[in-house]
């Protein structure tokens, strides 16, 4: 079993990204053991093109439909309700993404997800 998660990040190294300003998602497969697999950067065309005027509920769910988990800076409420309806958890906070996700997968691994 493995765990398709997405980074809001610039470089695929840390975790840099607020969720409404990310432009590339990078999507990675998480195994078990810790380990990852980049498989893409996707474009997101974000919240925030100008910061004012948007509804922060509002944006493309179909990047993240295959994804179990995203990883940001930061993410609003009305985002945070809308990923997870759809099953999907969000994680924040700045981070080195690959000890992140030795985290997460640890805990999947614990918790039988």
């Amino acid at each position: 079993m493995s765990w398709r998660i997405a980074l809001a990040s610039i470089d695929n190294v840390l975790v840099t990204e607020h969720f409404g300003r990310s432009k590339y998602f990078y999507i990675r497969d998480l195994e078990p053991d810790g380990t990852s697999k980049t498989v893409e950067r996707r474009l997101f065309e974000g919240l925030c093109a100008s910061c004012e005027n948007h509804n922060p509920g509002e944006f493309n769910l179909d990047i993240f439909r295959d994804c179990t988990a995203v990883l940001t800076v930061k993410a609003g409420a009305p985002v945070q309700k809308r990923l997870e309806e759809a099953g999907i958890t969000v994680f924040e906070g700045p981070a080195i993404i690959d000890e992140a996700l030795k985290k997460l997968a640890a805990y999947y691994v614990r918790t039988r997800r």
